[in-house]
């Protein structure tokens, strides 16, 4: 299997520490507020890669955290810590935010068919561990006290700026617009490993440690995560493309400093998804999640079909008419798969070649377009019955797109009737003008409407569908 490894900016052959075993940690989401469906692209296809891992005989034990402290709004240690500023917005506890939001990621997740992994921790458990490491990093010379907080030193580095994708210029931190310098600090690079009351007076959550009353740093939590739960050898480390720098950046300084040793040899990143305006983010406002996609009648796992039809290494654009065409090639896809029989023998020659054709999609940077193509290659094939649906299944277990539970439903859904009433027929013809016209929200009225009239509106691989209730 050959991976893009964002830290020698090639594709490497994919090796680990232990053979058959991955150590694998993927960043988990700060529960401030719903994760974004442009947030969530990078957990699909961290699911794929380990789903896929699996599928190749590993063993795989994938670590993740939960960040419910620490992470601020600037990457320069400046502004609110995030989940302080969800906790004003909605007048909560930082605890309440972080359990609702935490519990909400999950349920997103579970719609999107992506695995839960082996171990998450969230870092308000780990406080402990961080000043342990914290310490261990002073007492080697690699961080400083100053202004009240614990500063890592990156001029201790022989090389800071690992990821050279990117030019120092543009990466270094207090030189930016809209970034404030921190006068406490000895370097411009150099970030907190640890706060104190000093900073933030407001803050919520507050630990006593050796430097005063205070909270970590967001950079030292996911490292002290891994090192503790996968050990002192990371075989892969996964996350979004603009986590690369800082966070990953101060990850590997930090790592290796305190264990005196390479950390981790590969690097996954997945990129950005966008919309007309640049990258979806919640502070610029372009804010979709999945109940949001559900509201407008998609199917969270179309929304999986999507992502999946692009490479992770490319900007993946996001409209409602890239989504629509996803979502209709997904239900036509389920629709074939829903007519084959489970009838005849398997020729196992011709059912090893088309798997073959899957594993190397997926052994060539992890393809995953092509491994959809390899859905239509077992339809279009001359394979039994039983051999496609065999084959599809186990596809399945890699790209988890619900294929298979689609066509159940579909051959098991009773045919609507045809005897609409033509009030009922003109409010569909509005509301498919509505949904043509992107006025979603006028849509749902007319559903509703429809719906208080004692019909059900349904969405089927020939069009919309009215059933009397």
């Amino acid at each position: 299997m050959n991976l893009y490894n964002s830290l020698t900016r090639s594709k490497d052959e994919f090796k680990t520490h232990t053979p058959g075993r991955v150590e694998m940690y993927t960043c988990g989401p700060t529960v401030y507020h719903y994760a974004h469906i442009g947030n969530l692209r990078s957990y699909i296809m961290e699911d794929v890669l380990e789903k896929y891992l699996r599928f190749a005989g590993y063993d795989v034990n994938r670590v993740m955290n939960i960040t419910d402290v620490g992470h601020l709004t600037s990457d320069g240690d400046t502004g609110d810590d995030k989940m302080l500023k969800g906790a004003k917005r909605e007048h909560k506890t930082v605890m309440e935010i972080a359990k609702f939001y935490t519990d909400a990621f999950f349920e997103d997740c579970r719609k999107l068919n992506i695995k839960k992994p082996d171990v998450i921790v969230p870092a308000t458990s780990y406080i402990d561990e961080f000043i342990k490491v914290i310490s261990a990093l002073i007492e080697k010379g690699y961080a400083y006290e100053a202004g009240g907080n614990i500063y890592f030193d990156t001029s201790k580095l022989e090389k800071y700026y690992v990821f050279n994708d990117f030019s120092e210029e543009g990466l270094a931190v207090g030189v930016r617009e809209g970034v404030e310098a921190d006068g406490n600090k000895r370097n411009k690079t150099d970030f907190v490993l640890w706060f104190t009351k000093s900073k933030f007076e407001d803050q919520e959550l507050k630990w006593d440690s050796p430097w005063g009353v205070g909270y970590p740093g967001w950079h030292i939590e996911c490292s002290c995560i891994s090192m503790k739960n996968n050990g002192e050898y990371l075989d892969l480390h996964c996350g979004g493309i603009d986590n690369a720098f800082p966070h990953h950046t101060n990850e590997i300084a930090q790592s290796e400093s305190y264990l005196g040793h390479p950390w981790c040899p590969q690097w996954f990143h997945v990129h950005h998804l966008n919309t007309e305006g640049g990258k979806m983010s919640k502070s610029k406002g372009e804010f979709l999640t999945v109940s949001l996609l559900e509201e407008k009648g998609y199917s969270p796992l179309a929304y999986r079909f999507f992502c999946l039809q692009s490479h992770y290494r490319k900007g993946l654009m996001f409209s409602w008419e890239n989504l629509d065409n996803a979502a209709a090639a997904y239900s036509k896809l389920a629709a074939r798969v829903a007519q084959i029989e489970d009838s005849g023998d398997i020729d196992e020659e011709k059912y090893n070649k088309l798997k073959d054709n899957f594993r190397s999609a997926m052994d060539t940077d992890l393809n995953t377009s092509l491994a959809v193509t390899a859905y239509y290659d077992v339809l279009k094939s001359d394979l039994s019955g039983s051999g496609k649906l065999k084959l599809i299944k186990e596809f399945e277990t890699v790209l988890s797109l619900g294929i298979i539970g689609e066509a159940e439903k579909l051959k098991s859904a009773k045919p609507g009737g045809d005897d609409i009433p033509e009030e009922i027929a003109e409010l569909l013809s509005q509301r498919k003008q509505a949904r043509k016209d992107k006025n979603f929200a006028l849509a749902d009225e007319i559903r509703d409407k429809i719906s208080e009239m004692g019909y059900a509106v349904e969405e089927t691989r020939e069009g919309t569908k009215v059933r009397k209730k």
